[in-house]
């Protein structure tokens, strides 16, 4: 929570809103209360960012327990439709809301597999990008846009739970542009669209690999 405190002091200090909120989004209870937080100290709700992902130590899928899979799987899909299902309660326009925008994030492993190291993880984003899909056609009419950004190679603290730190340096020379990616890089395209700068743009994918 210290990073959570340490970015909602930062927020306030520029006269904005901001609450921070420990809930695990993986349990629909916890997700239900934290949207009626939300309700009670922000008010209407108009974007969602579904920035949910967690993977385990790198190793081939017959070398991982049924404990660790399930978790993953969980974690990394339910979450966003638990956090996913309530925004649209509030957003859609037949339930008295303003519409609204909803970013998916999602994963370049969605893509490769991650053969070897989290085929669980993969999956798991495999699954966000169907129900990005599925979930825009359901929602444009009710004025809301769904879109899905999958970054990969970014210069995070995941690569450290995954047991290589160093991992975006070891991968980053297959990549066409040769370097790693910087989380400000993904935290700009999220914001575009979340914006009215991109009021027509629904069920995108904004692939953030670096040419992969």
């Amino acid at each position: 929570m210290n990073a959570a405190h340490s970015v909602r002091d930062k927020i306030l200090k520029l006269g904005m809103k901001c609450i921070a909120v420990q809930a695990d989004v993986s349990d629909e209870d916890q997700v239900h209360d934290l949207f009626h937080k939300i309700d009670f100290e922000l008010g209407p709700l108009t974007h969602l960012v579904n920035n949910v992902g967690i993977l385990k130590t790198k190793m081939s899928l017959m070398e991982m327990d049924n404990n660790r899979i399930r978790t993953v799987i969980n974690t990394n899909i339910m979450s966003q439709i638990y956090c996913s299902k309530e925004a649209i309660l509030r957003m859609s326009k037949s339930k008295g809301g303003a519409g609204g925008a909803i970013v998916n994030i999602s994963s370049g492993a969605s893509r490769s597999g991650s053969p070897f190291e989290y085929v669980d993880y993969a999956a798991s984003k495999g699954a966000v990008d169907t129900f990005t899909i599925g979930l825009f056609k359901e929602v444009a009419a009710e004025g809301i846009r769904v879109n899905c950004v999958r970054p990969a190679g970014i210069y995070t603290d995941i690569h450290s739970d995954g047991g290589e730190p160093e991992r975006v340096d070891r991968i980053a020379k297959h990549f066409p542009m040769k370097r790693g990616g910087k989380p400000k890089e993904v935290a700009e395209a999220i914001l575009w669209l979340l914006s009215d700068k991109s009021s027509f743009v629904t069920g995108s994918f904004t692939d953030l690999c670096g040419g992969l």
